[in-house]
C-alpha cells in the first residue's frame, strides 16, 4: 500500500480538511442532530460494549473525537474516561454529560495526540476515520498511545453495505463518495471491511472482530428496511462498520513510515 504524499500539496490537503471539519462540527449541533436516531444509537451502543468487554484495566480509556456526548458511561470501565474533541463548544457538553467523571482534553487528531506513549488501556473513537487525510497516520498515534495489549473500537460508515453494491453494478456510484451530500462530502476516506482490517495490521493492530448496527434497503418511496439480523450475520453488508482491535506488541510496519498529519 503506497503511503500519502509528502510536502506541500499533502499539508495543503490536510489543512483543507480540518478547517471544513471545524466549520461542520465547532458546536456539536450536527452531530446532537443524529445521536438519537435509532440508526447511530445502535452504532454507539455496539461500540460502547465492544470497549467495556475487552477493555483491560489498570490505565484510562481515551474516546477520541467524543463530540457533544461520549459513547462510553465512565461507571461501566475499569479506568477512568479521557474524552477528547477539537471543538471546544462540543467538548463542553460532553464534559457537562459525563457528569464530571471525564477528563476533557481539547486537542486536534490531525496533528498528533499530546500524550505519553503507553498512556491508556483502551482508545475509542466513532466517525473519525473518514474525515481525516491521513487514516494510517492517524492510527500509527493510537498504536503509540495504546499500551501493548490495549483495545483500539472505531467506527466508520461502510462504503460497500448491501444496496450499494447493486447501484454500483447498475452505473450509480455509493452514497459515501457523493461530493453534494450535505456532510458526507467530508467522508474523504471512506472503507469496506476488508479495507479496514488491511489497514489497521498496517499499523500494529490485530483485528478481532468486525460488527455493525444493521442492514438497510431504502424501498421506492423512500422508506427504510432495516434487519439487524442481518447485520450480525453479515456485517460487511451494513451501514456502519463497528471494529475492535488489539494493540500488538510489535512497532508499525519499518515500511509503514509515520508521516505526520500536522500542517
Amino acid at each position: 500500500m503506497a503511503e500519502p504524499p509528502t510536502g506541500a500539496s499533502s499539508r495543503s490537503a490536510q489543512a483543507h480538511g480540518r478547517r471544513a471539519n471545524r466549520r461542520s462540527y465547532h458546536d456539536g449541533a450536527q452531530v446532537n442532530g443524529y445521536v438519537d436516531d435509532p440508526y447511530h444509537r445502535i452504532r454507539r451502543a455496539v461500540a460502547a460494549r465492544l470497549m467495556v468487554d475487552g477493555v483491560p484495566g489498570g490505565r484510562p480509556v481515551l474516546e477520541l473525537g467524543c463530540g457533544p456526548r461520549s459513547m462510553l458511561d465512565p461507571a461501566a470501565l475499569p479506568g477512568p474516561l479521557v474524552v477528547a474533541d477539537m471543538a471546544e463548544t462540543a467538548l463542553g457538553a460532553a464534559r457537562r454529560a459525563a457528569d464530571g467523571a471525564a477528563l476533557a482534553v481539547c486537542l486536534d487528531a490531525t496533528r498528533g495526540l499530546p500524550f505519553r506513549a503507553g498512556s491508556f488501556a483502551g482508545l475509542l473513537t466513532g466517525e473519525l476515520i473518514e474525515h481525516v487525510y491521513d487514516p494510517l497516520a492517524l492510527l500509527h498515534e493510537c498504536h503509540r498511545v495504546l499500551a501493548p495489549g490495549g483495545l483500539l473500537v472505531l467506527t466508520t460508515p461502510n462504503l460497500a453495505p448491501a444496496q450499494d453494491r447493486l447501484a454500483f453494478l447498475a452505473g450509480r456510484a455509493p452514497r459515501q463518495v457523493d461530493p453534494l451530500h450535505p456532510y458526507l462530502w467530508l467522508h474523504i476516506r471512506p472503507f469496506t471491511a476488508s479495507l479496514l482490517r488491511q489497514v489497521l495490521r498496517r499499523a500494529g493492530f490485530a483485528p478481532l472482530a468486525i460488527r455493525s448496527n444493521e442492514v438497510g434497503w431504502r424501498l421506492p418511496g423512500g422508506r427504510w428496511v432495516t434487519s439487524r439480523l442481518l447485520a450480525r450475520l453479515a456485517p460487511g453488508l451494513g451501514g456502519s462498520l463497528i471494529c475492535a482491535a488489539r494493540r500488538t506488541a510489535q512497532p508499525p510496519s519499518p515500511r509503514g513510515t509515520v508521516h505526520p498529519n500536522s500542517a
